[in-house]
Formats: C-alpha cells, sequence, structure tokens
C-alpha cells in the first residue's frame, strides 16, 4: 500500500469527524521546501512475489466494482494514559458508486457520524447532536479524499477500501516484508492469509478464494505505541447492491444545524 491509510482510518472510525464538528482550527508546523523526488526503490527481497501479487489481483478486481455496499464489524485498541488497552467495537456501513458517490455511515458507543459525497459536496453529519458541516468536493472520490486530507485533515474509515484499486497507488511501496501465512476460514468464507510489514505497522489481509478476491479481514498493529494497539475489521460484500444516486446527497431536516467545517492552518 502506499501508505496503509487503513492505519490512519482505524483511528478515525472510533473518533470519526469529532475534530470537524468542534469547529476549531487546527495548527501545524510550516512546510517544508520540497525536496527532489527520489527514485522509488526495488521492492524488498523480504517482499514474497505471491504476497505482491494477491494484492495486485485483489486490486483489480476492486477496480471492476461500480456499485457497492460494505458493512465493516471492527474492534479498535485505545491505550489509557497508564498504558492499559481498552477494546471499543463498532460498525460501517458503506454505499458506494464509483468514480463519484459514497454515504458512510459509522456507529460505535460513543458517537455516530454519516458522511455523504455526491459528486459535488462533502457532508460530515452527527444524527445524535444534529450538527453537519459541508464543503465542495471535486468530481471524483479519490480527488475528495485527498481535498479533505489536504484541507481539512480529516480521513475517512478504512479509506483504502476506496484507494486500493487507484491507479496512483503502488501495493509494494514502504513494504519492508510480505508473505503468504496460509488458508483460513472467516466468518465461513475460505480466504488466503497474507501479511506485511512497513516501517510503524504491521497488518495482515485475509483474501477471498476464487474469482472474487475481495478483503474479508484486516488487522493492524500499531508499532509507533510500545503497548502495540491492533485493530480490526471484518467485511462483508454486497457488489450487487441496488443503489440510488439520490441517496448521496443530504437533505437536512428543520432542526439540524449547520456549522463551519474547519481547514487545517499550515
Amino acid at each position: 500500500m502506499k501508505s496503509i491509510g487503513l492505519a490512519a482510518a482505524a483511528a478515525g472510525l472510533a473518533l470519526a469527524a469529532a475534530s470537524p464538528l468542534l469547529a476549531q482550527q487546527a495548527t501545524k508546523p510550516a512546510a517544508k521546501p520540497a525536496a527532489a523526488p527520489a527514485a522509488k526503490p526495488a521492492t524488498p527481497a523480504a517482499v514474497r512475489p505471491e504476497a505482491l501479487d494477491a494484492l495486485k489481483k485483489m486490486s483489480a478486481y476492486l477496480s471492476t466494482l461500480k456499485q457497492v455496499q460494505i458493512t465493516s464489524k471492527t474492534s479498535l485498541d485505545v491505550v489509557t494514559t497508564n498504558g492499559e488497552r481498552i477494546t471499543l467495537d463498532g460498525v460501517a456501513n458503506y454505499r458506494i458508486r464509483r468514480p463519484d458517490g459514497f454515504v458512510i455511515h459509522v456507529s460505535t458507543a460513543s458517537k455516530e457520524r454519516t458522511f455523504f459525497y455526491d459528486g459535488k459536496k462533502f457532508t460530515v453529519y452527527a444524527p445524535e447532536l444534529g450538527y453537519y458541516a459541508q464543503a465542495p468536493a471535486p468530481p471524483t472520490i479519490r480527488q475528495t479524499l485527498d481535498t479533505l486530507q489536504q484541507k481539512f485533515g480529516i480521513e475517512l474509515p478504512l479509506e483504502d477500501l476506496f484507494r486500493w484499486n487507484d491507479a496512483t497507488n503502488n501495493p509494494a511501496e514502504n513494504l519492508t516484508s510480505g508473505v503468504y501465512v496460509g488458508e483460513a476460514t472467516v466468518d465461513g468464507v475460505d480466504t488466503d492469509q497474507y501479511a506485511f510489514r512497513q516501517p510503524k505497522v504491521d497488518w495482515q489481509i485475509w483474501i477471498r478464494k476464487g474469482a472474487k478476491p475481495l478483503p474479508v479481514k484486516v488487522m493492524i498493529v500499531d508499532k509507533t505505541d510500545p503497548a502495540n494497539p491492533t485493530y480490526v475489521a471484518r467485511l462483508s460484500w454486497n457488489t450487487s447492491a441496488a443503489i440510488q444516486p439520490g441517496e448521496f446527497s443530504f437533505h437536512p431536516s428543520k432542526n439540524a444545524k449547520l456549522i463551519r467545517l474547519s481547514e487545517v492552518v499550515r
């Protein structure tokens, strides 16, 4: 993966859109001048060809899906100030139309968030609070994801579900190892299990066997924290979902309150 954006998205699943709905501006240090791009390194020998090929085949199949519904059942470790790991469960439901529409509903014990994108506008809505924030959006999902990150500091839950089949995404980049673990059954689905390492995360993926190589389970271990908190997502797919164009547009109730979507200050 380019950056295994899943790791950042995992944290976002528990805390999704908290900061944008607070309507506060974040500050970051001034950006350093861009350095000349370095030549891309060769794939490390520790990344086995069969593991890399599995990612490529999965990506190629995902690129053929134009409308899809996904349910992600998740568990996320949160580390307390005294180093204790607490596991939080949640569910995220995705309805996606490529290249220009999605609605994502995230539900955890602490909060609910719904994200809308209709090809023209992005909306984040907190239904239990009745607040929503909006911003103009580019005409494609990929461009919108880039804009959300760069302008608002927002990463959507399991964002790599949108990026795995991105032509600009290099599956080998940043991988330090990748191996085939073996066969496994996940929620009744026959899969092949693979394990990968990157400088800051270890991650595993279980890919459905056969002509539809869908990711069925993902596990990520955060190596930047001594407690090694773990994120797990179990994915159920409907690749023939009947999706109507209008469902990607947000229509606020008369009591919903519009607030500012704050931009990142660099």
